[in-house]
């Protein structure tokens, strides 16, 4: 399902079950960013919802040998192809293991939404990061997206963003 993931990971599609698991993982991954308001701003960016809707264009990493109920995520995507914009789909939420950055599992994660947003006749891929994000930012930059300013209030009053989008058709065999 997902190509170019180190040794020891298998990936699949997130289901309702996943939901504690991916919840339990935020605090630690984020390392605090933003203190007690954004951990809550953070689970508050994925309600179950995501994980009853989204599941076929979502995916979850875990380690090999990890139980199927309560495993060990490794990492995760939440995205989607857009309701309002039939060229469009957008990446929610990611989050890759900090133990485990710098291996190619996030790109491998955008890699494998790429070819499912191709597969559906999507030509541009959209997400958001907020501006205190500058390893997220930094990623998403080197994976070829486009960064806007920061968007002053974009989620509400204070929680600002910086908006990305990368045109699959300027890039026909992006690899990632």
């Amino acid at each position: 399902m997902i190509d170019f993931l180190p040794g020891g990971l298998t990936a699949r599609h997130l289901v309702e079950e996943d939901h504690p698991q991916v919840l339990a993982v935020l605090d630690a991954w984020w390392g605090g960013l933003k203190g007690p308001a954004g951990a809550l701003e953070r689970s508050l960016l994925l309600p179950r919802l995501y994980f009853q809707h989204f599941t076929t264009t979502s995916f979850l990493v875990e380690r090999d040998g990890a139980e199927a109920d309560g495993g060990q995520v490794a990492a995760f995507l939440v995205g989607f192809l857009s309701q309002t914009e039939p060229d469009a789909a957008y990446v929610h939420f990611v989050g890759v293991d900090p133990h485990l950055h710098g291996q190619g599992i996030g790109r491998a994660l955008y890699r494998a939404f790429f070819a499912l947003a191709r597969s559906h006749g999507r030509r541009y891929v959209h997400c958001i990061t907020s501006p205190q994000n500058t390893a997220s930012q930094s990623f998403h930059t080197r994976l070829g997206f486009t960064a806007s300013g920061v968007k002053p209030d974009y989620d509400g009053p204070g929680l600002d963003r910086v908006a990305f989008t990368i045109d699959l058709a300027a890039h026909p065999s992006h690899p990632v």
